[in-house]
């Protein structure tokens, strides 16, 4: 039970959408093995997808925040979703390496006033982004994501304990064939989505990823406990979370707002909210109450001095 709800909250992969017409918009850039585009004028939102995912996990929100003038940088991460791995990214310490190349992108943009808004892994990325710099960020929307996802199922776990099982696992998926890893990814992935079409893709795409930054990816996102952390956090947080699809195994809308609110305990001033109809891919299942809320969060003019 725990590996399933973890794998269906670390998420994979996408589904492309209609390009924005009329609007202003560049085609992807390389930056630092990153691949960015730029789309819209106005205020900056960073939206980073998660495990395996493509950036237009968040074309859709993007276009529907166009109407507020923002600048939407979609942001696709090496490995994931048909992009290479990044030959130099670090082998034991991957999403510090991620967290790094996404600042690098933000300061050498000279982003003013961004918002980051991250899914699933994307959100444990801008965590750690608001971690390191506390200042730099306006605005932080993390969506069905968790400081330390192994404490969802075991509020008594802690790095050490479960770095066994994660080992064990990372093991175990770059020792598979591709038949049974692929066996793996479908079983991962089910339930992610409401749409048949959107788990289709996410499949497609988990096919598409480096086997190698997926295991690792996932091994951290295991192993690494930011919990302790968040009160170092100075930025505005908004949470987004899903229950529905966690159902099946007990949980309750109740139960699941009590994970969030203890995992996030450390975080001042964080607001929490859930979907009732959304599983994890929330800006695909439960768009309309996605955008409003964080049209709401990031309409609030930004800090003073930032």
């Amino acid at each position: 039970m725990i590996r399933k709800s973890l794998f269906r909250l670390t998420g994979y992969a996408m589904f492309a959408v209609l390009l924005l017409s009329g609007r202003a918009f560049a085609a992807p850039q390389e930056f630092n093995g990153l691949q960015v585009e730029v789309i819209g004028k106005g205020r900056p939102v960073v939206m980073i997808p998660g495990l395996n995912s493509g950036a237009d996990t968040w074309r859709e929100t993007c276009a529907a925040l166009q109407a507020d003038r923002v600048q939407c940088h979609l942001v696709q991460l090496p490995g994931f979703a048909g992009l290479p791995a990044a030959k130099d990214a670090s082998r034991d310490a991957w999403l510090a390496d991620m967290r790094d190349r996404v600042l690098a992108y933000i300061e050498a943009r000279r982003l003013r006033n961004p918002v980051v808004m991250g899914h699933s892994l994307g959100g444990e990325l801008g965590m750690q982004i608001a971690i390191a710099k506390p200042e730099l960020l306006d605005r932080l929307v993390v969506v069905d994501s968790l400081p330390f996802f192994p404490a969802a199922t075991n509020p008594a776990a802690t790095p050490d304990a479960t770095r066994p099982m994660a080992d064990g696992m990372r093991r175990q998926m770059l020792a598979q064939d591709s038949a049974a890893y692929r066996a793996g990814t479908v079983a991962a992935v089910k339930g992610m989505a409401q749409a048949p079409e959107r788990i289709e893709t996410l499949v497609r795409w988990g096919e598409a990823s480096d086997r190698t930054t997926t295991a690792q990816a996932m091994y951290e996102l295991m192993t690494i406990d930011l919990r302790p952390q968040l009160s170092t956090i100075r930025t505005p947080t908004l949470v987004l979370g899903a229950w529905a699809g966690y159902a099946q195994y007990g949980a309750t809308r109740e139960s699941t707002e009590a994970i969030f609110k203890r995992e996030y305990a450390n975080l001042p001033g964080a607001k929490i909210a859930l979907s009732d109809a959304g599983l994890h891919f929330l800006m695909w299942d439960d768009p309309k109450w996605l955008q409003a809320q964080v049209r709401g969060f990031i309409d609030a003019a930004p800090q003073a001095g930032m």
